[in-house]
């Protein structure tokens, strides 16, 4: 019997890269359960976009364009369990990626943002922190009950799903790890 080839597409936020404790554990735990990992990179990148709807978009537009691009030689078929991990702006440009490539895979977003909603495929989970400065909390629970997605909100924790007491955050990280593992 052959073992199960699968593949975990790590997509980072602008300012939040592979490095930082979400996606590294997240990419680490992957790898303990057989999956190879593929990381995407951004550059280029408009900066302070927070409170600017216009590079927010060219932001995403980027983004998809820069994941669109490396992963065009990935020959998905080949696998048989695929999985998007996403942060942030990157939950976007992913689930945009799974909805106009049609791949049949999972998708984990760590504080996705409400644009993100409009991409959704179905078999996804979700972590937010209700202090996030970038999402409307509300918006963001009243969408993932619409669409059907698992969300989890962290008390009092921001876009990194921190709360600024590190052994609370270690908490949620070992949270949020456990539900991905659940999940998969």
């Amino acid at each position: 019997m052959s073992e199960s080839k699968n593949l975990a597409v790590i997509i980072p936020g602008i300012g939040y890269t592979k490095d930082k404790p979400i996606l590294y554990y997240s990419s680490k735990l992957l790898k303990e359960m057989g999956y190879e990992i593929r990381d995407v990179f951004f550059s280029g990148m408009p900066e302070n976009i927070l409170k600017d709807d216009s590079l927010k978009l060219l932001a995403v537009k980027l983004a998809y364009e820069q994941i669109t691009e490396q992963l065009s030689e990935v020959k998905f078929s080949e696998y048989d369990n695929v999985v998007f991990v996403g942060k942030s702006l990157g939950t976007i440009a992913a689930a945009k990626y799974v909805q106009d490539t049609g791949i049949n895979g999972k998708q984990i977003w760590y504080t996705p943002l409400e644009k993100t909603f409009e991409y959704y495929m179905g078999n996804t989970i979700a972590f937010i922190g209700d202090a996030d400065p970038w999402s409307d909390i509300k918006k963001i629970r009243t969408l993932a009950e619409e669409k059907g997605t698992n969300l989890t909100v962290y008390e009092a924790c921001n876009h990194s799903l921190e709360s600024g007491d590190i052994l609370r955050d270690i908490g949620t990280l070992e949270d949020s790890l456990r539900k991905m593992w659940d999940f998969l």
